[in-house]
């Protein structure tokens, strides 16, 4: 027999009156944590207990022990990482993806789910500009959702070559060439090595952290030369600089990469989302020549934790390199694949839902004006922040990224540090160009003036207080 409803009745109407609290709490709550992982061990840890805990008041315990080890990461004030908050509609759709616990990887067993990414995958392709027909996988990060590019990459460019990888394996394979620029985030490298793919080629990058095409030119032509012909080749471009938020020369760079019949991969986990705005179309010019792309809808989309997205234009290398076919596993048979075929796992939840949901709250002109207005609040806050006696602004602030030095690396890091400790806002410390810098990511579609004005007198007060 099925549990009825009264039996949830109680913890989910405990869970959501804790989370109106929470979400009420943004706007005035202290951002970091007030209380440390090893500090809230005792609540949660010790043997487990003996006899149980009615599900309502294990909701209350829950939300009461954790509040202090939780940061404000849905505030406007947030500006660490690149972390987004959580579009109404989103984090919504996403309590209904947990109420109906569809495990999403086969259409024929949950269709209604299948329907809503497939939807929420095309809409991507069309927002984005990307080519149609294109494999479209929801995955857990932009750090999978490269990976899944990659890995469809590694497929086709050894089928390609004449080996059969899925028969034969990597050992005794050719060796795939792998280049990277200079700045690309490491998590490219990662996904390179899960893939036994080795250490990549680095490519010179200029100060804003554009690889240069003509470096990448010089660094194919080596390759080539030194293999005594072809090889499979795999380049991997960047649309958003952790740093700068600057985005690769796509348009030469792919015409380079094309010309030595090399793959390319777009890791845009913040980035991508630019193509949906025409006045940025400079950003994103040639975006759409690559052959796969990487994005995370919990950064500039803002939906909840955790989806990546993966996109890539051979739908057919997608499947070969993720899927799998098995007796027990019923396919619906009506040739559109399974979403299991698309990404690294069997099992997932539905995490393209609350995707569709943030797409179809928003609308093409609603994505375009989110994005539009996190690249405009962070040229406010290099605006005003420049114009502090003290305060440089190392990038060009085209996109949501702004970087920020206290003259010598000393002196930022306190700057850092006492902002962090204040609590009004959070910016997270990184380090660039050889210099120790303060990074504020622009990233919730809640950032409003107000924000701004608070996170302007929070770096003003911290580096008066230092120099004081």
């Amino acid at each position: 027999m099925s549990a009825g409803e009264e039996r949830y009745r109680d913890a989910l109407d405990a869970a959501a009156g804790h989370a109106r609290q929470w979400l009420e709490s943004q706007g005035t709550r202290r951002i970091g944590p007030s209380a440390t992982a090893s500090g809230l061990a005792a609540d949660f840890g010790g043997p487990l207990p003996r006899e149980g805990m009615p599900a309502a008041d294990v909701v209350d315990y829950l939300a009461a022990k954790a509040e202090p080890g939780l940061m404000a990461m849905p505030s406007g004030r947030f500006f660490g990482w690149v972390i987004g908050g959580t579009l109404p509609a989103a984090l919504a759709a996403d309590w209904l993806v947990s109420a109906w616990d569809q495990n999403a990887g086969l259409r024929f067993a949950t269709p209604a789910t299948a329907a809503i990414e497939e939807a929420a995958g095309q809409w991507i392709l069309e927002l984005l500009g990307l080519p149609e027909g294109s494999g479209v996988g929801f995955a857990t990060g932009a750090t999978m959702a490269n990976f899944t590019g990659l890995a469809a990459a590694r497929w086709r460019l050894m089928a390609d070559a004449g080996w059969d990888l899925d028969g034969d394996g990597l050992a005794g394979a050719p060796r795939i060439r792998c280049f990277v620029g200079q700045e690309r985030h490491d998590t490219i490298d990662l996904g390179l090595r899960y893939l036994g793919l080795g250490r990549p080629a680095v490519v010179p990058s200029d100060r804003q952290g554009r690889i240069i095409p003509a470096e990448l030119d010089c660094a194919l032509d080596l390759a080539l030369s030194a293999a005594g012909g072809p090889v499979p080749a795999l380049v991997c471009l960047q649309a958003g600089n952790l740093h700068s938020g600057a985005f690769d020369p796509f348009a030469e760079a792919i015409a380079v990469a094309k010309a030595h019949g090399a793959w390319v991969h777009v890791d845009g986990a913040f980035g991508l989302w630019a193509a949906a705005v025409p006045e940025l179309s400079a950003l994103t010019a040639g975006l759409r020549l690559a052959d796969s792309w990487g994005t995370d809808a919990h950064k500039t989309l803002n939906v909840p934790y955790d989806c990546g997205i993966a996109v890539v234009r051979d739908a057919a290398a997608l499947r070969s390199a993720m899927g799998l076919h098995t007796s027990y596993l019923i396919q619906a048979g009506d040739g559109a694949g399974d979403p299991f075929e698309t990404v690294p796992e069997l099992s997932r939840r539905a995490r393209g839902v609350p995707v569709w949901a943030a797409l179809k709250s928003l609308g093409r002109d609603g994505v375009a004006h989110q994005v539009r207005t996190l690249v405009r609040r962070a040229a406010q806050l290099a605006e005003q922040l420049a114009a502090l006696e003290g305060v440089e602004v190392l990038n060009d602030v085209d996109y949501t990224q702004v970087s920020l030095a206290f003259g010598d690396d000393a002196v930022t890091r306190a700057v850092t540090e006492r902002i962090i400790s204040d609590g009004r806002v959070w910016m997270s410390g990184s380090r660039w160009r050889d210099r120790d810098i303060l990074r504020i990511s622009v990233s919730n579609w809640s950032t409003d003036d107000a924000d701004v004005r608070v996170a302007v007198d929070a770096v003003r007060e911290a580096l008066a207080a230092v120099l004081g």
